[in-house]
């Protein structure tokens, strides 16, 4: 017996809190009976269980990295008829999610899949999973404001766990500069945040690493699949942070 959410989830229905929302709106029905709390649980195996009055099966895991493009909204669709990742998912006969968020205008890696597990253990900030970016700023920050990255700064919705940092490139007739930084947490729009308060703008952002995955071998608006090594790798990246 597992929790109703954690079924959908793994089913590849949504993310875990999608399928708590879906729950609480009275969309689950389990054995012809509607399900409007949390906490509640079924076996996969033996009960029937709809969403929207579709009966769901449980699907092949699947796990994919994504080059995602400027101008493409993380999400499998939008009111407002922009692209969305699921334009660029064609090929794929399971229905995957994205794991976590990419801003309208950062481009990179985003990993994509049908484990709701997974999925919610790399986004959840206990697990402090790595993720590099490649920032490219107004100005040169000097070494003292990148100190300050580097052992957290304030915001607005509290201080940033210590970062790594890198200078990748100055340009001296742009005044700009691009930096390498890797953070463990997931705040919205939090590279742009830290480097707004130490005074650089962000011109450019692009998210390089998730974990052990990387953007070598993909190219703008394509996906591949995860070997399985890779996702054992995954895996024990969240085992790991955790101990850490």
């Amino acid at each position: 017996m597992e929790r109703l959410q954690k079924i959908l989830a793994n089913a590849g229905v949504a993310s875990r809190r999608k399928c708590e929302e879906l729950i609480l709106s009275g969309k689950v029905v389990v054995n012809d009976e509607v399900v409007t709390t949390l906490g509640v649980k079924a076996d996969p195996a033996t009960d029937v269980i709809t969403v929207n009055g579709r009966e769901i099966t449980q699907s092949d895991k699947v796990y994919a990295a994504f080059y995602k493009p400027k101008a493409v909204i993380t999400s499998m669709s939008d009111p407002e008829g922009r692209k969305t990742v699921r334009d660029f998912m064609g090929g794929l006969r399971t229905r995957v999610y994205p794991v976590g968020r990419l801003d309208y205008d950062t481009e990179g890696l985003l990993i994509l899949t049908n484990d709701g597990e997974l999925a919610n253990k790399l986004m959840h900030p206990r697990h402090h999973v790595e993720k590099t970016y490649h920032v490219t700023v107004k100005g040169v920050p000097h070494g003292d404001n990148l100190d300050k990255l580097k052992k957290g700064i304030k915001l607005e919705d509290g201080v940033t766990l210590p970062a790594e940092i890198e200078y990748h490139d100055v340009n001296v007739e742009t005044n700009t500069a691009t930096i390498s930084i890797t953070i463990t947490e997931g705040r919205n729009r939090q590279v742009r945040r830290m480097f707004e308060a130490i005074g650089h703008s962000v011109i450019r952002l692009k998210r390089v690493r998730f974990g052990n995955i990387t953007l070598q071998g993909l190219v703008r608006g394509k996906h591949r699949i995860l070997t399985k090594s890779e996702v054992n790798e995954l895996q024990q990246s969240i085992k790991t942070s955790r101990r850490s």
